[in-house]
């Protein structure tokens, strides 16, 4: 999947994806609990890389965070900014972000990078790590599977990951893993993980 591609295909169903996913209540408690643990409060300003309607940004602002939304479907960042008008988002995709090295005190990058092919993820990582401060904390939300493999998302394809997988391309970007989340699949969602990790010196 390109980035254009993936814009056009939310872009398509933004309304309807804004009704379904756009408020934090609409988060499951155990996952909005993770991102508190790992992200509230944190000295200096964290990314919510692909924050779709804006709600986790919002989240993390009202817990007190310095939160910036960044997304690249130009109907979520209009509506973030419109039912947010208290925070910051930015059009933006996070391979290549407007932010300074070393910058970030946290990055927040739930389920935004479940369209990204294989191949791709470990250049992303890499800006992850070089927009981030030593010390930083990543969380990332992923779909889960036996092996790395393609699916058909909703929206548009995106890729299971075993999260033991996805932990050592976190640690070959330099960060290293000091929380899972894994959450089974049921009727009506895919089987979930969460990753906090740290940015490691140097």
């Amino acid at each position: 999947m390109t980035t254009d591609q993936v814009r056009r295909a939310y872009a398509s169903v933004a309304d309807l994806y804004i009704d379904l996913f756009g408020t934090s209540e609409q988060v499951h408690a155990d996952d909005l609990a993770f991102i508190r643990r790992h992200l509230a409060g944190r000295p200096g300003p964290v990314l919510d890389l692909g924050c779709g309607p804006g709600h986790l940004t919002d989240f993390l602002r009202r817990l007190g965070g310095d939160a910036t939304g960044f997304d690249i479907v130009p109907e979520f960042v209009a509506h973030a900014r419109s039912t947010h008008p208290d925070g910051r988002y930015v059009f933006g995709a996070m391979e290549r972000l407007p932010v300074a090295g070393r910058s970030a005190a946290g990055i927040l990058a739930w389920g935004s990078v479940i369209h990204l092919p294989p191949p791709d993820l470990d250049g992303v990582l890499a800006e992850f790590r070089r927009v981030t401060a030593p010390g930083a904390t990543v969380v990332c939300g992923i779909f889960v599977g036996d092996e790395v493999s393609a699916f058909d998302h909703k929206v548009t394809t995106a890729y299971r990951w075993p999260v033991d997988a996805f932990s050592a391309r976190l640690a070959r970007a330099g960060f290293a893993e000091v929380e899972r989340l894994h959450r089974p699949g049921d009727d009506t969602r895919r089987p979930h993980a969460a990753v906090a990790a740290v940015r490691t010196a140097g």
